[in-house]
């Protein structure tokens, strides 16, 4: 790069969200740079490996990803541990892969693949894509930003799109973000294990394209935070994901809950007989709506992604490469229709909420009081797998009660029946 070139936009991140940018700026006509640190697009980035496929309609019929992602997701479980016990909940649907339809409900997807081929659709839009750049800084004139700075580089544009990720270095240079607080993360650790395709549709009971995505509760050793196993075509993600303040009260780093996991009888047998052959860690926003920035702009520069915070974490799914698309999009839309610099900012705001991204954080804003309460991660699931012993072990005595077996779940997970009256009560005005 020279700092006598000028481009129309600078977008910086080659993720989901920047290459939606990129791509969608590019197939206008515009001279689009798409910046990222990585030796190749996907090389740095890291997620839990699932994508909503609404989000890919936006882009229009003529995206094609079929290259980028793994498989689409037909079955959904829940499992909750408690020990070495467990219990499933499993929901089948073949309609989520119905024949004809644009795109499937979700993909399974590894991102060193997925964003490579995001990447390269913005490339053939017309995007020019530099990878192992590290940007530094932000250039600014008159209080507006108008480039950065790329070690000695310095490059121009109109305006500066961040997609640079939690805790994005040019938020925080733009003055737009602070050190994100401990509370408002949750630290990720996740390893894809090679599986022959045979393997996964026997274990997992599914079709050759079609795939499973499990998410775990009581695997944290109470502190706050979750499991996924999602299936890819010749691999699985197994991942852990919790608290950093958490982990460091229970002295359990988050890798170590995670080689629990692999170990536990309900998981090992998913996985046995496969070879790790990709170990990543990573933040993830958990704080939803109040982890937005008041202000996801200034003139000449939008924030996009996980830059933004756009992610929904419900415990049963978790949201953040589709909203990361959406934004992607909303910001392009935004730079192509408003022709003062000054008021791209708000047109930004107004195609988020076109495009739902924001409505969608609203609404649920109220499930981050609901992750927070501790009985979750280990007491619930206690309970619940308690209940299911008591409800299927036979002794030769005679089967007590419902309600006693419930009383008697309830004082062995240690929980009183106020409690769980309060909480449900809590959910339910959640």
């Amino acid at each position: 790069m020279s700092s006598a070139e000028k481009f129309d936009a600078i977008v910086v991140g080659a993720g989901p969200a920047g290459s939606a940018c990129a791509y969608v700026l590019a197939r206008e006509g515009k001279a689009v740079l798409l910046v990222e640190r990585g030796d190749a697009a996907g090389a740095k980035n890291v997620s839990g490996g699932r994508l909503y496929g609404h989000a890919l309609k936006e882009l229009g019929e003529e995206f094609d990803v079929t290259g980028g992602v793994e498989r689409k997701v037909t079955r959904e479980e829940i499992m909750v541990m408690s020990g070495d016990r467990s219990v499933n909940l499993s929901y089948q649907d073949p309609s989520f892969n119905r024949e004809g339809a644009s795109h499937p409900n979700s993909y399974t997807v590894l991102r060193a693949t997925l964003d490579g081929w995001m990447a390269s659709k913005a490339e053939e839009a017309g995007a020019i894509l530099a990878c192992g750049i590290r940007v530094d800084d932000v250039l600014e004139e008159n209080g507006r930003v108008v480039g950065v700075r790329a070690g000695e580089d310095e490059v121009y544009a109109d305006v500066v799109v961040a997609a640079d990720g939690v805790n994005s270095l040019l938020a925080q240079k733009a003055g737009l973000i602070d050190d994100i607080p401990a509370h408002n993360v949750a630290v990720g650790v996740k390893e894809v294990i090679a599986l022959p395709p045979n393997v996964i549709k026997e274990r997992f009971r599914v079709c050759e394209d079609e795939g499973a995505a499990l998410l775990i509760l009581g695997c944290t050793g109470g502190a706050k935070g979750g499991a996924f196993l999602y299936t890819n075509r010749e691999s699985v993600s197994l991942g852990c994901v919790a608290s950093p303040e958490d982990v460091a009260r229970k002295g359990k780093p988050v890798h170590r809950l995670l080689q629990e996991l692999k170990m536990h009888p309900a998981v090992y047998p998913l996985i046995e007989g496969g070879e790790t052959v990709e170990y990543s860690a990573h933040l993830v926003s958990e704080a939803g709506i109040r982890g937005v920035p008041g202000k996801l702009s200034r003139t000449g520069m939008l924030l996009i992604g996980d830059s933004a915070g756009f992610v929904i974490n419900l415990g049963y799914t978790i949201r953040g490469m589709d909203l990361a698309i959406l934004s992607g999009i909303a910001a392009a839309r935004a730079v192509l229709s408003e022709a003062d610099p000054a008021r791209v900012g708000d047109a930004y705001v107004s195609e988020l909420e076109k495009l739902k991204v924001l409505p969608a954080m609203r609404a649920v804003r109220g499930y981050v009081d609901l992750l927070d309460i501790p009985r979750l991660y280990e007491r619930y699931p206690q309970m619940a797998v308690e209940l299911f012993m008591r409800l299927f072990a036979v002794d030769g005595e005679v089967p007590p009660r419902l309600l006693e077996v419930v009383k008697g779940t309830l004082r062995t997970a240690n929980l009183s029946l106020w409690q769980l009256l309060k909480d449900v009560y809590r959910g339910i005005r959640i």
